[in-house]
């Protein structure tokens, strides 16, 4: 009964534009987007499920997976198609629009990087700015959260004495996945419903199990080896096309490599042909990554993913309007012309980058994968917000901030039409 009036308290209170206090969750939990509809997670540090509850009616949380030496328990609940309302714990939890999204938040890359002789400063928010990027990103209140991949970055133990990143936890454990993302990401993660891609920071080889036991969308916990299932996510009119690129190769074809990638799009039948939609992959199907900086005229760029781009030549991309990705550590996009889905890269939500990166904003034009592309690229941490425009699912305006919440470029996507530029 106590949660039936707190949620009823709860709506009533959202309908005048206010909202009703609660505890923090002693334990993460989270809204993230499934293949078919929507569910509820929850870590569980003693083991037992939290209560949960959809618009004043409690329901029984099931057991993802149980906890063991590395990880805590982790428990999950579909949300009803008709649900209007959430509580966890007494806490509201934010659930998918029944209408159409109208804004949402993209980012990846996030992690604090800790491997080897490679240490980022996890200790200095200047440095690693993931708590202050999700802190803004929560206050725009989008209707969705795009992640493109790379949660998991403290690899190796801290060096001893180093101060950049004394007291950090490591390696493929919950201490590890609470301080490199669901710690400094709790504001937004109780903010709006998720889509979680899978990077290469996620493959069986590194953060894996993390990955499949937390954030994987299939019903059940997959053991390594494995790769996440291709899914789709309506948003009105639009569909996300999630797929896993986390074992491709960004400068090679193995035939292995290819068929699982065209596996994957296979997965998704006939829509990437004939419903308007984004793909949402971490490692980008055309992207450039800097490798040397030369001297004013900017830093010199190899091609990647050469793997995506074998395996997407078999394939009706049609429909396919833009590819929303990550893994390289700045803000880039690519206009093909209508021949081809517009690339976006976000891999800006707090991991360094390569040494030629450039916070300038460079705008040129490039040729990659046989075809001439109108770019423009820079290197600083942030978020990007896109807004639907009108009623329509092809009509898309963006604003990319960075962690100090200034705009930095705005961007247009019209069809496959993908114009940024500088935003002052």
């Amino acid at each position: 009964m106590a949660l039936k009036v707190l949620a009823a308290l709860a709506a009533a209170l959202s309908l005048c534009g206010m909202s009703v206090a609660a505890a923090e969750p002693a334990s993460p939990a989270w809204v993230q987007m499934v293949q078919g509809g929507a569910e509820v997670r929850a870590v569980s540090a003693d083991g037992h499920c939290p209560a949960l509850a959809f618009d004043g009616e409690p329901v029984a949380m099931t057991l993802r997976i149980a906890a063991d030496d590395a990880f805590p328990a982790v428990c999950q609940a579909s949300v009803p198609k008709v649900a209007r309302h959430a509580t966890l714990d007494g806490t509201p939890l934010a659930l998918p629009l029944r209408r159409e999204v109208r804004r949402i938040v993209v980012f990846g890359d996030t992690g604090c990087r800790i491997k080897g002789p490679l240490v980022q400063a996890c200790n200095d928010p200047e440095q690693w700015p993931l708590a202050e990027v999700a802190r803004r990103a929560a206050e725009r209140h989008p209707d969705l959260v795009i992640h493109v991949g790379d949660y998991y970055y403290r690899e190796s133990p801290c060096p001893v004495g180093d101060a950049r990143c004394a007291g950090s936890p490591s390696g493929d454990r919950w201490p590890a996945w609470e301080a490199d993302f669901f710690a400094p990401a709790g504001p937004l993660l109780r903010a709006a419903p998720w889509v979680f891609a899978r990077g290469n920071h996620e493959s069986c080889k590194r953060g894996g199990l993390g990955w499949f036991r937390l954030l994987d969308a299939a019903p059940e916990a997959k053991a390594c080896p494995a790769e996440a299932d291709a899914f789709a996510v309506p948003l009105g009119g639009l569909n996300l096309y999630i797929v896993d690129s986390a074992d491709t190769e960004d400068r090679d074809t193995p035939p292995k490599q290819v068929a699982a990638f065209s596996h994957q799009l296979d997965m998704l039948g006939a829509g990437l042909a004939k419903s308007p939609g984004w793909i949402v992959t971490h490692r980008p199907v055309w992207g450039l990554t800097p490798v040397v900086r030369v001297g004013p005229i900017g830093p010199l760029n190899v091609s990647l993913n050469l793997t995506e781009q074998e395996a997407v030549k078999g394939h009706d991309l049609n429909a396919v309007r833009m590819v929303v990705s990550g893994h390289v550590h700045d803000f880039s996009s690519f206009d093909f012309g209508p021949t081809r889905p517009a690339q976006l890269l976000v891999g800006t939500g707090g991991d360094v980058g390569e040494p030629a990166d450039s916070p300038k904003i460079t705008r040129d034009v490039v040729v990659m994968d046989g075809k001439t592309a109108r770019r423009l690229e820079f290197d600083r941490f942030g978020y990007l917000v896109l807004d639907r425009q009108g009623e329509g699912a092809d009509d898309w305006a963006g604003v990319f901030y960075d962690a100090k919440d200034h705009p930095v470029v705005r961007c247009r996507l019209y069809k496959r039409a993908l114009r940024c530029a500088p935003a002052a």
